[in-house]
């Protein structure tokens, strides 16, 4: 039980360094102001060229940098309420699919004698056209012992292992991350083909992350990292191909490409520890539907290293920072760079300003995809008693409990 008295007693006793870090952090954001000013005066090749002696400075300008132009884009709509604003949304809408994918996951549990995982990918697709009918629909997949703990690489070559929990759980990560990108993948390629047939608005769709996976640098596992590294080629790829924009919505950002790019114009100066790009753009006082300049990612994040260089695949991700809601930071969106070559940077931001406007702050395409696709503690209890039925039925093996986690249902 968590004891109010002593947790304000703790609190207490470290305001000092609560107290130091905002001041560090005030300190970092007025240097990196000066850095951001400094970009504003260049233009994209003064910037670029100032970046060369780098290899991978975290981001580099798009040709949306002109020599003068503020970082800020602002948005020139402006309503006298909510009721205004829902109106523009469905103009901006109509007629345009949005499909938006996410995932759940249950890992192996050691409270029974036999492990199971599951997979499970829900997805929203709206037409947005008033004869259409919206999709709600998951898909749902088994992994089996020999799956999680044989299945790719062997569990005796991944570093990571914890009591045997490591290896299985990243298996099943893995393939709810694969699963996910294969749906989109499914869906753009449909929409190239009936967009064919009959010409219609150019639909967007959603992953629920970032499309640069830095994450995959801090697995040891080489097999598992190509495996995340091939589904989000894939997925740039096939956007490329269908010309089906792809959107990467994260929505709570701690990234600091710009912030890196902006230490690499003179790294004799401090560089700032802790400030992300957000954060950094926050202080640019945006107003709701307001965005930042578009960048092209390069992220040094070691994940191409060690024989991995020919799979490097960030430059094919550009990059800005959208205002969603007032009282949030600016949202990290994240598209393949021919979206913007296309000229269709404007068409994807208007249709996430649209979106997050009847989701009232967040894309109601992803909201509603994830709702789709959550799992809940009650689920995994009744998965666990289907499982435990199918075990005896089709098995006729009981699936048994062990004495601890009996112990903690009884006291609980």
């Amino acid at each position: 039980m968590l004891s109010r008295k002593h947790v304000t007693e703790a609190l207490r006793a470290k305001r000092d360094g609560f107290e130091s870090y905002e001041q560090r952090t005030g300190q970092e954001l007025e240097r990196l102001a000066e850095r951001l000013a400094r970009l504003e005066a260049m233009s994209a090749r003064e910037a670029r060229e100032a970046l060369t002696a780098v290899p991978r400075p975290g981001a580099y300008p798009t040709d949306e940098r002109a020599s003068g132009q503020s970082v800020v884009r602002r948005f020139k709509e402006h309503w006298a309420d909510h009721r205004e604003a829902r109106c523009w949304a469905l103009s901006v809408l109509g007629g345009v699919t949005t499909l938006a994918v996410d995932g759940s996951q249950i890992t192996p549990s050691t409270d029974y004698t036999m492990p199971v995982g599951a997979v499970q990918v829900g997805w929203f697709e709206n037409p947005h056209e008033s004869e259409g009918e919206y999709v709600k629909d998951i898909h749902f997949e088994i992994l089996t012992p020999e799956e999680m703990y044989l299945g790719g690489t062997r569990a005796d070559q991944f570093e990571d292992q914890t009591e045997g929990r490591t290896f299985p759980d990243a298996v099943i990560n893995r393939r709810r991350f694969e699963l996910e990108c294969e749906v989109l993948v499914a869906h753009m390629r449909r929409y190239a083909r009936e967009t064919r047939d009959e010409p219609r608005e150019t639909p967007v769709c959603f992953f629920d992350g970032s499309l640069v996976i830095s994450f995959a640098a801090q697995i040891r596992d080489r097999a598992l990292q190509r495996a995340y590294v091939a589904a989000v080629r894939g997925l740039l790829d096939v956007s490329r191909e269908t010309r089906v924009p792809l959107v990467g919505y994260v929505d709570t950002s701690h990234a600091r490409d710009l912030v890196h790019m902006l230490e690499a114009f003179d790294p004799s100066l401090p560089a700032g520890a802790s400030i992300t790009d957000s954060q950094l753009l926050a202080t640019q006082r945006l107003s709701w539907g307001d965005r930042g300049e578009v960048f092209t990612c390069a992220r040094d994040d070691r994940l191409f290293d060690a024989g991995n260089a020919g799979d490097d695949y960030y430059d094919r991700v550009c990059f800005t920072y959208l205002k969603t809601a007032a009282s949030a930071r600016p949202t990290r969106v994240e598209v393949p760079r021919w979206v913007l070559d296309a000229g269709l940077i404007e068409h994807v931001l208007d249709v996430i300003r649209a979106e997050c406007v009847v989701g009232t702050g967040y894309p109601y395409a992803i909201e509603t995809a994830d709702a789709v696709a959550v799992i809940t503690a009650r689920d995994r209890e009744r998965f666990y008693r289907l499982f435990q039925d199918f075990a005896e039925r089709e098995l006729g093996r009981q699936l048994m409990m062990g004495r601890k986690p009996l112990s903690k249902r009884a006291r609980r």
